[in-house]
Formats: C-alpha cells, structure tokens, sequence
C-alpha cells in the first residue's frame, strides 16, 4: 500500500513538506492548490519539483483547488477553473515520472477534486439550489468538463478523482455516475469526512466501489461532528477502512492537519494489520 501527507500549513516550503514525508518514510506528498504557494505557476516549475523529490525519494499527487466550479454560470470564471484543470493534469503528466520511480505503477496519479454546491437561494419554507433548478445547464457543463478531460488526460496514466465532503446533493450523485462512466475518473473516500456527516454518503461511495482509487485517511466523530483527528482519536474502524484501501488498490493520504497528528497516525498506522508490511520496509515500527 501507498501512503502519504497532506500540504501542511505548519510547513512554510515545500523543502519542509519533503523532509517531513521522508522522515516519516511516507512514499507521496499531495500537494494541496488551495496553498499560494502551490498554484499553477509554481506547480509548474516541474524541474525543480522533480529534482526535491527526486533526492527525497517520493513523489507527488494533486488536490485541486477546493473552490473549483467547472459548472458556475458566468462563463469567464468555469473557464478560469477549466484552465486550471488543464495546466494540472500537464504537470501530472511531467511528474509521472516519479511514481514509476518511487511509488506504485499499478495505481494511476491521481488529481484529487471536490464538488462545488453553487449557490441557493433561500424561500420563505425552503433552500433552493441553484444546480438543482438549472440541472440542464449544470450537466452540459459536466459534458463538457468529462470531454475536456478526456481529451487533456489521453493515454496518460492519470486520472481525476472525486471527493466526498458535507454530503453528495442528489444533483451532484448524477453528475459523479456520469463522470464514473469514464475511465478517467474514479472516487476518493474521505473516511474523516463521512463519519462526521453520520455516514450519509456511505451507501453511495459503496455503490461504487469499484471506482475507489483514492482513500484520505483520519479519524472522525459523528457527535460533535469533527475530522481531520489522528489515528485512535476518533470512532472510525480504520481497520475496516484500509482494508478496503487494500482491496481496492487505492493510494492514502494520512490527511491530518497538523505535524504532532501526523506522526502520531503513523506511529497508529504501523499496528494495523492491513499496513504492517508497509511499515515494516519503511522502517516505522519504533514510531
């Protein structure tokens, strides 16, 4: 299995980011665009990312921007994003290189999305959603950005991959099956996510299973709602989870949000069963 770290805000660098991955024996950093100093232009300079990672020995994957909104209705902002996606997958395709090199050929690289609910409109007995009113429009947009992709992706071994967050909307599950039905997309299961909106999105993602590429992996509670938490400090069956991770061949990010929560899940992760090998080559069993 192939486990890695989330961008961590306490890391000022990418150089800080690195030297933590490495020093963990973790195999990939997901560089998270949400960051300033991770956006396109930066992403780009792939010779000097390459050559950090290259000394490290990992590789990357990409979160894409958390604001991303290929749907919106003003054409010069979903072109903005649809620009976006286009110049990632480009860098994806110039880092390929280093997951022959340091992670695992059999899974795809993966650039990691959420969806954005737009906007609602709120009535005197209800919330209407904007996306839900004008499915029309909403899906064409989705017909575009699936062709685009396709078309951007080619032969390339990438694939984009979509994120639950605070619960798929209706309008939303059909946009994701249409996307599911090409083979450039597939599913992250955001396990910290779900526990803490009860489960809700569960029945989904396992209705889809086999398109489950990608796993962030932390702990959660249902009540109070809360995420992001190390290893053992939640209610999660993370057991169960990674098994599933296993099966399915999925990549994990330990998608903590602070450097004591991560080591920590390492050190949680090197007794689980489903990743004792892992740990073992690396190296962690005193964490």
């Amino acid at each position: 299995m192939q486990f890695g770290m989330p961008t961590l805000i306490e890391n000022k660098t990418l150089e800080e980011n690195i030297d933590l991955c490495s020093s963990l024996g973790l195999n990939f950093i997901e560089l998270n665009m949400n960051f300033p100093e991770y956006q396109t232009d930066s992403l780009e300079e792939t010779d000097r990312l390459i050559e950090l990672a290259d000394k490290a020995e990992i590789y990357y994957t990409i979160h894409l921007d958390e604001n991303l909104n290929i749907a919106d209705f003003n054409r010069l902002v979903s072109d903005a994003y649809l620009e976006t996606v286009r110049r990632s997958i480009e860098v994806s395709k110039a880092l390929l290189p280093l997951r022959n090199l340091y992670g695992d050929a059999s899974q795809r690289l993966t650039l990691n999305m959420h969806m954005n609910h737009g906007i609602n409109i709120t009535l005197p007995d209800r919330k209407v959603q904007m996306y839900d009113r004008d499915f029309d429009t909403y899906m064409k947009s989705f017909s575009e950005f699936r062709r685009k992709c396709e078309e951007w992706i080619g032969d390339s071994e990438i694939m984009i991959a979509v994120e639950n967050t605070d619960g798929f909307r209706e309008y939303e599950k059909k946009a994701i099956e249409f996307l599911l039905e090409s083979p450039k997309f597939g599913l992250t299961w955001d396990i910290g996510h779900s526990k803490a909106i009860g489960e809700k999105d569960v029945p989904f993602i396992l209705k889809h299973r086999d398109k489950l590429i990608h796993f962030h992996i932390h702990d959660g509670t249902e009540v109070p709602p809360r995420n992001h938490l190390a290893l053992g400090d939640g209610e999660i069956d993370i057991d169960e989870r990674l098994r599933l991770a296993k099966e399915r061949n999925a990549r994990c990010v330990l998608e903590t949000k602070t450097v004591e929560a991560l080591k920590r899940s390492v050190g949680v992760l090197a007794t689980k069963t489903a990743a004792v090998s892992h740990i073992l080559d690396k190296g962690l069993g005193k964490c």
